[in-house]
């Protein structure tokens, strides 16, 4: 059998320069939210998939609107109360002169996108503004943490037979250069399905069996006449960032992030679900001073994509939560 997908260094996306990455982690219970900052901007889109988003500032991003430059990605936990975030990373950037030059100051442009992690612990604490803040606070250009941190600390996969039978999800990175550009993705992966190889097919985490020892496959069960259990619409979703230092222009990087939803199409099973609000940004810093073409980038993007999806499952660890429920992390099942 094949390694699992990836193998070795499987590089970040602070590998793209011009773009940092800060976490907070909340130490009440499992939750939080991660900055991708582009402090000189960063030419930028947006696709949305999923049925269910939660969302801040996408409609600027659509190449026919006039803002072609962002100076962060917001990506919380707490559901649609996750999105207050960004307004501390508004305010973190504006302090330090960074944004849109509108004649009587600087407006920082920070588009956000939130997952639902309120059942993973006490509901009530949820990023705020001074999340965000301390979130800008910590970016650095370092390989970021991946796992149990900012976005991904309560997210979880595999829910589509319930909480109870489900994995512990987080955060993953990835990059792949080629002629000297770089394209790097960061990924939150809570997705409602599971995380799958995508060389091999193999399911790596998502819904376990009854016994909750093996893994349930759940293309598989749904497709064999297993009945999901009842979905709350919106309790799940797959939110990320996918970033290159190649030359793009606004109608570019909107096609970037399409083709950076191959990526999880690629890794997670089922996907785009009417309970997800699954939400890709794509950045270009236009750093490497020259474009590859969007045919390798898009391939790029997708690949990036993938390998960050798996990264977030292969870094968690499991969770327990005060109320009793709990998570187990690729690596418990393994072992």
């Amino acid at each position: 059998m094949n390694a699992p997908f990836p193998a070795g260094d499987a590089g970040s996306i602070t590998r793209v320069a011009g773009i940092e990455v800060g976490h907070f982690t909340d130490t009440r219970r499992p939750t939080g939210c991660t900055v991708v900052m582009a402090r000189e901007g960063a030419v930028a889109g947006v696709d949305v998939r999923g049925a269910a988003p939660g969302t801040r500032e996408t409609d600027l991003l659509h190449p026919s609107n006039l803002v072609d430059k962002v100076h962060a990605i917001m990506l919380a936990g707490g559901s649609a109360w996750g999105l207050e975030a960004a307004t501390g990373a508004v305010r973190w950037l504006e302090e330090r002169g960074v944004g849109l030059d509108v004649a009587v100051g600087r407006l920082p442009i920070v588009p956000a996108a939130v997952l639902f992690d309120l059942l993973v612990g006490d509901m009530r604490i949820r990023p705020d503004a001074a999340a965000g803040y301390a979130a800008c606070a910590a970016a650095s250009s370092a390989d970021p943490t991946e796992g149990n941190v900012g976005a991904g600390a309560g997210a979880v996969v595999g829910k589509v037979f319930g909480i109870q039978h489900a994995m512990k999800g987080g955060v993953g990175t990835a990059s792949v250069t080629v002629d000297g550009v770089t394209v790097g993705a960061l990924i939150a992966c809570n997705a409602l399905g599971d995380v799958i190889d995508p060389d091999t097919a193999q399911v790596m985490a998502g819904a376990r069996t009854d016994d909750g020892r093996g893994l349930r496959d759940t293309r598989r069960a749904l497709l064999r006449g297993q009945p999901p259990q009842p979905l709350l619409a919106g309790t799940n979703t797959t939110i990320g960032v996918v970033a290159t230092d190649a030359i793009l222009t606004k109608v570019q990087a909107h096609r970037l992030a399409i083709a950076a939803h191959d990526g999880l199409a690629r890794s997670i099973n089922p996907v785009h679900t009417m309970s997800d609000g699954d939400t890709l940004f794509s950045l270009g810093t236009g750093r490497a001073g020259k474009s590859l073409g969007m045919m390798v980038l898009a391939t790029m993007a997708a690949e990036a994509t993938a390998c960050a999806t798996v990264r977030a499952v292969q870094a968690a660890r499991s969770v327990t939560t005060a109320e009793g429920l709990y998570l187990p992390a690729m690596a418990d099942l393994r072992g």
